[in-house]
């Protein structure tokens, strides 16, 4: 290969493992996009469910679709290795080994929640390759199901060890929570988790906050059909927090991965430390990860994150005319931005069910 003024020798051995590379990467990708599919039609619950084998009409007919789609898409399963064929009877199975990674029963363990995000990400590929030749955002407008995935994931990775792993990290909380406190939860989305806490905690008041109409409406309707009295939720702009939040109205104020996102994250941080009272404490998760880009090559999802930013959180922030710092801004970033916003005490923890997030316990 030549250019103007220098010749580049190609390392043949190089180039063919590279787009060998490619190859792969056209059919993982697909392949995400079908176990998606498979979540969302509950593909994969009613597989595990159906004495195996089974034929296509079988299938379809359990779940309830249309037997030509299901047919095809078995074929991207068989072909892309999560499920297998009795060529003989062209009968299908789902290995209880995959099962146990792909069905709703899976609980924290289904990856197939995850998928979700890559149709998601690419229903907005238009807009963002307009932000990159014009600049700006996409809005959360674009994202119609955005909140709904983040909730199911939520209800995997935080619902799910809530009371097990994630109130231990504060000392005594579920027994301060238990006898009647304060909490805020900034970002709240659909109220997921500020829905729990009030059904675990019913002398504790809760309150959730989210720039979100639809997904503020979601979280009113769960807590009116769970008839639940010590829980409101609020939409608010949150671009202004640090001075228009309360002072030092919460015992306890949460983020979960809701920070990044933020059209100035410094002014929230400094919003929560505002409303948050002297011996209050606010408890943050927020992506895993370094603010040098040269230290996350070996990140296990790396690559999926930076995507998730570029695709979603930085250009939400980007469209309100934010500072977009994107999910990958890092834990050095995340200290620096507790540090300005007054906050004195950072400790970070790490849960084993969780390669994705750090979670910070932060004091004034």
């Amino acid at each position: 290969m030549t250019a103007d003024n220098f010749t580049v020798a190609l390392d043949s051995a190089k180039s063919e493992a590279f787009a060998n590379r490619l190859l792969a990467m056209l059919n993982q990708s697909s392949l995400c996009i079908m176990i998606s599919i498979g979540h969302r039609t509950a593909l994969f619950d009613t597989m595990s469910n159906l004495p195996p084998p089974s034929t296509s009409a079988e299938i379809a007919a359990q779940a309830g679709l249309n037997e030509r789609y299901v047919r095809e898409w078995l074929g991207a399963m068989v072909t892309g290795g999560v499920v297998e064929i009795d060529p003989a009877s062209n009968r299908f199975s789902l290995p209880p080994e995959h099962a146990e990674f792909l069905t709703r029963a899976a609980g924290p363990n289904n990856m197939s929640v995850f998928t979700q995000y890559i149709g998601l990400m690419g229903s907005v590929e238009d807009d963002i390759v307009d932000c990159f030749r014009k600049g700006g955002g996409v809005p959360y407008s674009r994202f119609p199901r955005f909140h709904a995935v983040m909730a199911e994931d939520s209800g995997q990775s935080v619902l799910s060890s809530l009371e097990s792993h994630i109130l231990p990290l504060v000392p005594g909380l579920s027994d301060r929570l238990a006898a009647g406190i304060q909490l805020l939860d900034v970002g709240c989305g659909r109220g997921l988790i500020m829905n729990r806490l009030a059904e675990l905690f019913p002398k504790s008041r809760f309150t959730g906050m989210d720039l979100s109409s639809e997904a503020v409406l979601f979280a009113w309707q769960t807590a009116a059909e769970k008839k639940l009295r010590n829980v409101e939720f609020i939409v608010t702009d949150l671009s202004n927090f640090d001075e228009t939040a309360e002072r030092e109205a919460f015992d306890i104020i949460t983020t979960f991965d809701a920070v990044h996102d933020q059209k100035f994250p410094l002014s929230v941080l400094k919003g929560i430390h505002r409303a948050l009272r002297p011996d209050g404490v606010y408890v943050m998760q927020d992506i895993r990860g370094s603010s040098l880009m040269h230290k996350n090559i070996d990140h296990p999802i790396g690559t999926f994150l930076y995507t998730v930013s570029c695709m979603h959180c930085m250009t939400v922030s980007l469209a309100q005319g934010g500072e977009g710092v994107g999910a990958m801004w890092g834990e050095e970033m995340t200290r620096e931005y507790l540090q300005k916003a007054g906050f004195r005490s950072v400790q970070k923890h790490e849960l084993a069910h969780d390669i994705q997030n750090n979670w910070y316990v932060v004091r004034k």
